[in-house]
């Protein structure tokens, strides 16, 4: 299961570079290195359609990737550590916020948190203000295949007890968890 014919759309800053289109949209957030292009890039089963860097921070703009005629996902600026300059990981709050607030196609809010460490405190500051978010949201656990099988069921319920909501383990490496992925995005169409 994947979507084979997604596309990478456009990158944003801006409203007005926003993409004019009728799908509806699946934000993609977490802080980075957290693995959004990897998880991008696997549940499309596609090398190359999110740029992946062994470098966090380099995600600095709005991406937008079709999946299909009726879905695109889109990748926000990862929060948190990054090796750039201040004023620039300054902007990226605003980008995010700007687009969290006021884009009308958006219909959830996906947030990536890294399976081995759990939520950080700039997760659980994004689940506060997504708590009043006229849109649902869900967590994805990443990088799962670096979990140790002997903690993850325990793994699994103190990120879920942490941030509040479902989370759903997925390794873009290994490809677990990866059907449930893509058959939660599938209901929003």
């Amino acid at each position: 299961m994947s979507f084979p014919d997604a596309e990478f759309l456009t990158s944003a800053v801006q409203p007005d570079q926003y993409p004019r289109h009728r799908r509806k949209e699946i934000a993609l957030a977490g802080r980075s290195n957290v693995g959004k292009s990897s998880f991008v890039n696997a549940i499309a089963n596609r090398k190359g359609l999110a740029y992946v860097s062994k470098q966090p921070g380099r995600t600095q703009t709005i991406n937008f990737i079709a999946l299909d005629e009726a879905l695109c996902l889109v990748d926000l600026p990862g929060y948190g550590y990054a090796k750039v300059p201040e004023r620039i990981r300054a902007s990226w709050g605003a980008i995010i916020e700007g687009y969290l607030s006021g884009r009308e196609q958006l219909v959830a809010v996906c947030l990536l948190v890294d399976g081995r460490h759990g939520p950080t405190r700039d997760d659980r500051t994004m689940v506060e203000w997504l708590a009043h978010a006229p849109y649902e949201c869900f967590a994805i656990a990443t990088k799962w295949d670096k979990v140790a099988r002997g903690v993850r069921i325990r793994r699994l319920k103190e990120i879920a007890e942490a941030l509040g909501m479902e989370v759903v383990p997925f390794s873009a490496h290994s490809g677990e968890g990866k059907d449930e992925v893509i058959k939660r995005l599938r209901r929003f169409v």
